[in-house]
């Protein structure tokens, strides 16, 4: 792989090859429109006692993406940009105030009941904490087996097979079914999950920065597993992280998020390589390189990420953006198509 802008070469963590992109289907898997989610703050003590309304953190603020099958969408930003709410959002653990899921061409906030069950089925979210995604007071084959009777996924004499089916694919050792999760690493628990979700048998799994809390190790062992269980299922994935080097060797196309909005999409290579958007720019100059000596060509970004209580009018991003012109401070930019099929939500970017 060619080296990223900003210093950051292609590094050696990866073994398995990234897939090939997957061809583009007349209607994507999942596809949402302009998502809007709004939570209310926490009031203090004297503006309970005022009786002041919560004030609204505006947690995404028109998100719209769409992922076919097969492919890896990651979805990058700093902490705070929405990430997670989006990734929550798009499996209904978070409900949104205004937008559109479409999923195999069925409207995903209209669903009910058993209809609203079979779509959990299909989609399916590993969690970021793999000490906490994980019920301690029951043993893995009985965490797995849970999965597999509420979604009646096998017949109850074949359950016993098909963990044992589930534990070898994510590497696990057959014996692992009959201990708790203490007794698992970091990494070990990660897998289990991964194989709870794997367990539905979905088409498409959300991975909300799972690898994050793990070693550098652990987390090269962790994006293997993805990889070869995408090629072997077919699995697509939204692959939600802060970090740009593990994301440039996972994903087919990247989405980039900034205080809840996304500033600038595209195929990996080409958002790795020119990226668009000066926030992108300043991610990838402030990313550190993973050869000995190597440093970022450029400082972290300036500034910190402003309160979603209080998001700057105009482009979000000018209060940090060395570029940022009088337009900027006052038009929230409109997306620029750019070749071949990238955009980026920037007044200066030009297509």
């Amino acid at each position: 792989m060619t080296s990223a802008t900003g210093g950051m070469p292609a590094t050696p963590m990866l073994q398995a090859p990234v897939p090939e992109a997957p061809a583009r289907a007349a209607a994507p898997l999942l596809e949402a429109f302009d998502l809007a989610c709004t939570f209310a703050a926490r009031r203090s003590l004297a503006g309970l006692l005022r009786g002041e309304a919560p004030a609204a953190v505006r947690a995404l603020n028109g998100i719209s993406l769409r992922i076919a099958r097969g492919e890896t969408l990651a979805v990058v930003g700093e902490s705070g940009c929405g990430k997670s709410t989006l990734a929550r959002a798009l499996v209904r653990l978070v409900e949104l105030d205004a937008g559109q899921i479409d999923f195999a061409g069925t409207d995903v906030r209209a669903l009910r009941g058993a209809a609203l069950r079979q779509y959990n089925r299909r989609v399916q979210l590993v969690f970021q904490d793999p000490y906490g995604s994980l019920n301690p007071r029951m043993r893995v084959g009985e965490i797995l087996g849970e999965a597999l009777a509420v979604h009646r996924i096998v017949p109850p004499s074949a359950r016993g097979a098909r963990i044992a089916e589930l534990l070898s694919l994510v590497r696990l050792p057959a014996d692992a079914g009959g201990r708790m999760p203490h007794h698992f690493s970091g990494g070990q628990r990660q897998r289990i999950a991964i194989a709870r979700a794997l367990a539905v048998e979905p088409e498409l799994l959300i991975a909300d920065e799972i690898v994050s809390a793990l070693d550098v190790s652990v987390q090269a062992q962790i994006l293997n597993l993805l990889l070869e269980l995408q090629q072997r299922l077919g699995l697509a994935i939204l692959f939600v992280s802060h970090d740009l080097r593990v994301v440039r060797h996972l994903a087919h196309r990247v989405a980039v998020m900034y205080l809840g909005r996304i500033v600038e999409t595209g195929p990996a290579d080409g958002v790795f390589d020119t990226p668009a958007h000066p926030y992108t720019q300043a991610l990838l100059r402030a990313a550190p390189k993973l050869v000995p000596g190597g440093r970022s060509r450029g400082p972290a970004i300036s500034g910190e990420l402003p309160s979603p209580l209080a998001i700057p009018a105009g482009c979000p991003f000018h209060p940090r953006c060395p570029r940022a012109v009088d337009v900027c401070r006052t038009t929230p930019p409109k997306e620029v198509l750019l070749p071949p099929g990238r955009r980026a939500a920037c007044h200066l970017a030009s297509g």
